[in-house]
């Protein structure tokens, strides 16, 4: 056991002596969840036994939830199931075969054609899972002598997108326009680049600089692609997300969106032109060779976003907790970074007392997530708060007490800011 903590990391592959070793022996080596579960710091695959509600139950234990995505708390709306059950009534459990073959319902027609009009595009494709609309978009526009120039903190599955395209991968630091400027103005000229970036950081909660973002691109000739999977639902004129917000819909190229968000089920979807779409339809494997989108996700989302519709003050009262909880902890003293929407990281910068904090929290009835390296960059270990439509005043203070009985505790709050 090491005397002190540290992140996990990347397990080291090669052999001992020249021998050729197992392909598995990584995995008996790899010890690190073993060492933090002992310690009872381990803080991944919690077990809830109720529904994503403001509250839920762990190990039997009622606790305020303040570590879910479903900003809108529309998982559990009674609208929003009833249309998942009519989906699976109507056309069954699953589809048992990929879009193209035999897996195209006319409720995935008819989400689509929603959905390109929330973000108002011309159309737009929906895949099984937000991870595989990225890693399909991304690895498949992308070609040979094309490049990607993206912004360090997007999600994984961009990455992962990236990694399977033959084009060439450049990243610029955070949200930094200069570095932007300089990637972009130091390739070839003329060869053709796909700037990406999200609209709402998920980690951090900040929001990208679209317009500048939009200015630069345009000015070397680039395209825009904007991961929204926080944004949707959160931003702009009824939730159609960070390019309304900016008033940019008609100067981003694709708008890619989640489902496990705001929308209450699971899936996700790209929007471009009519001539994109139908590209990518024809090309991005993990639409091609997925089962396509469940009869009860593609109801589910139909549903939340007739309720989003109908029920324009969820997200009214989504931002009025939002300000209420962060500047509640800024008062108290807590760094919450440049976060400008309900995802509120505490910055609590040590790995180990991130880990402590996150522990005393969950003991205390507060279920948060810690984020630490490599999802975060090193010395910058964090609890991610997410906020909700459906809190009340009275929780979000109760919260506010919680951590700042925590912050004292462990010195936290004692330091300079």
């Amino acid at each position: 056991m090491p005397s002190r903590l540290e992140p996990m990391s990347p397990v080291v592959l090669g052999n001992v002596n020249g021998s050729r070793g197992s392909i598995l022996d990584k995995c008996e080596d790899f010890t690190r969840a073993d060492e933090l579960k002992a310690l009872g710091l381990y803080p991944y695959l919690r077990v809830i036994e109720t529904g994503q509600d403001t509250t839920v139950e762990v190990d039997g234990h009622p606790m305020l939830m303040l570590g879910s995505n479903s900003y809108l708390e529309l998982t559990s709306h009674p609208h929003v199931k009833a249309r998942a059950m009519e989906a699976i009534q109507q056309y069954g459990t699953g589809c048992a075969g990929s879009r193209v073959l035999n897996g195209t319902l006319p409720i995935h027609i008819e989400l689509e054609r929603r959905l390109a009009a929330l973000v108002g595009k011309e159309a737009a494709l929906v895949f099984p899972t937000g991870f595989q609309t990225n890693q399909g978009v991304v690895s498949s526009l992308v070609q040979r002598g094309e490049h990607i120039v993206a912004d360090k903190y997007i999600h994984a599955c961009i990455l992962d997108g990236a990694g399977l395209s033959p084009g060439t991968m450049h990243r610029f630091e955070h949200n930094d326009m200069k570095d932007l400027e300089a990637k972009l103005s130091g390739l070839r000229e003329g060869a053709p680049a796909l700037v990406i970036t999200e609209g709402v950081f998920s980690m951090e909660g900040d929001v990208c600089n679209l317009p500048e973002i939009v200015r630069l691109a345009k000015a070397h000739g680039a395209q825009v692609m904007l991961d929204d999977a926080h944004g949707l639902g959160v931003l702009g004129p009824g939730g159609s997300g960070t390019v309304a917000h900016f008033g940019l819909t008609d100067e981003v190229d694709l708008i890619m969106g989640t489902f496990s968000k705001s929308l209450g089920a699971i899936g996700g979807f790209i929007a471009s032109s009519e001539r994109v779409i139908n590209y990518l339809m024809h090309h991005a494997r993990p639409f091609l060779f997925s089962a396509s989108a469940s009869p009860a996700s593609v109801g589910a989302v139909l549903g939340a976003l007739e309720v989003m519709e109908a029920e324009p003050d969820r997200i009214q009262r989504l931002w009025e907790n939002t300000r209420f909880l962060k500047q509640g902890l800024v008062d108290l003293g807590f760094d919450t970074g440049a976060s400008a929407s309900p995802v509120i990281p505490v910055v609590i910068g040590d790995f180990e007392r991130c880990l402590q904090a996150w522990r005393l929290l969950q003991d205390r009835g507060i279920f948060v997530n810690p984020v630490v390296p490599p999802g975060v960059p090193a010395h910058r270990s964090l609890i991610r708060i997410s906020v909700t439509a459906g809190h009340t005043r009275a929780q979000l203070a109760h919260a506010l007490a919680v951590f700042e009985a925590v912050g004292r505790e462990l010195h936290i709050l004692d330091r300079p800011q």
